[in-house]
């Protein structure tokens, strides 16, 4: 290409109607001035360049050129630390994962325990709760299958979250229960002190307060935020039961959900005999149908598969 030529690509060039072909004739043509190379010079330095160059002028001094290659190599390194330390947790949590510890309670059980930062759980009959030993990543997070009463120490910088499924239940130091149902799709948020973010992956379901209930269904996606008795919903928690004027029948269910077991009668009977005034302290399932069978003049037996059958002549209503 002639002088003129060149020129005429360069106003064009900075118009800005340089099409890709006639863009990559003026790249190989200044190559040819400039063993440098333009790698080493920034978009608005290559237009300066030629600009000079179509009036006659020498083009950049390498003192100038060499500016911005080393404040780019810098602002390059400086942005890979900022990458490096933005996801070494997640790093080091794909190279070193944590290790949890599952408490898995039996049913007719229950279990309390503390954790790492000083929150309290208990964990309801047949369910298991997976949490680590220590929290030191950025989030405390534990996994539960079942129910479970939280009361969590409150720390600002660590958000407490809780998988159960795919619910999330997010909370920086609150009291509250979550309960699944697997038999009824379902898993219900409790909150009896603080606030509680639910969510079911990246979407969210609702903040609940004290005496809000959240119930979620797995398998329709459906939520029902309602007020609520939250004693009510973590009396399985507790250790005294009372019966207070309520069918044998009515006991039963209330054992059920509290141990997790199932409780039949062979005499149907029994189911309608009513009975007051029991309150109890235990934690053994054995230990209160003793005492609930003796009021109503029954036996029972555990079979084999864990659940519980009770006999006896009934009442008269």
């Amino acid at each position: 290409m002639d002088e003129h030529e060149i020129k005429g690509l360069i106003e064009k060039l900075q118009a800005g109607q340089c099409n890709e072909t006639e863009r990559a004739l003026l790249e190989t043509w200044y190559l040819q001035r400039d063993r440098q190379g333009i790698s080493d010079l920034s978009e608005t330095e290559f237009l300066e360049d030629l600009a000079l160059i179509s009036e006659g002028l020498p083009l950049h001094q390498p003192v100038r050129r060499l500016w911005w290659p080393r404040v780019a190599a810098v602002a390059a390194i400086l942005a890979v630390f900022v990458m490096i330390y933005i996801e070494w947790p997640a790093r080091q949590s794909r190279v070193h994962p944590v290790q949890l510890t599952t408490l898995a309670v039996p049913a007719g059980g229950k279990q309390q325990i503390t954790l790492a930062d000083g929150s309290q759980v208990w964990i309801n009959a047949g369910s298991d709760l997976k949490y680590p030993a220590l929290f030191n990543g950025t989030t405390r997070e534990v996994y539960l299958s079942g129910e479970a009463y939280f009361d969590i120490r409150h720390d600002a910088s660590k958000a407490f979250i809780i998988h159960t499924g795919k619910v999330i239940t997010t909370v920086l130091g609150t009291a509250f229960n979550i309960k699944e149902d697997k038999q009824s799709h379902s898993i219900t948020v409790t909150v009896t002190r603080g606030k509680v973010s639910v969510a079911e992956g990246k979407h969210a379901l609702a903040v609940l307060e004290p005496n809000q209930q959240l119930s979620f269904n797995t398998e329709d996606h459906s939520a029902l935020k309602k007020v609520v008795d939250a004693q009510q919903a973590i009396a399985w928690q507790k250790v005294d039961l009372h019966f207070d004027d309520m069918t044998f029948g009515d006991a039963a269910r209330q054992l059920e959900t509290r141990f997790k077991v199932r409780i039949a009668f062979k005499n149907s009977q029994l189911k309608n005999c009513r009975f007051t005034g029991a309150s109890l302290t235990g934690e053994k399932l054995d230990d209160i149908l003793k005492v609930l069978c003796a009021f109503n003049h029954a036996t029972y037996q555990t079979r084999a598969d864990g659940s519980v059958l009770i006999d006896g002549p009934g009442c008269n209503q």
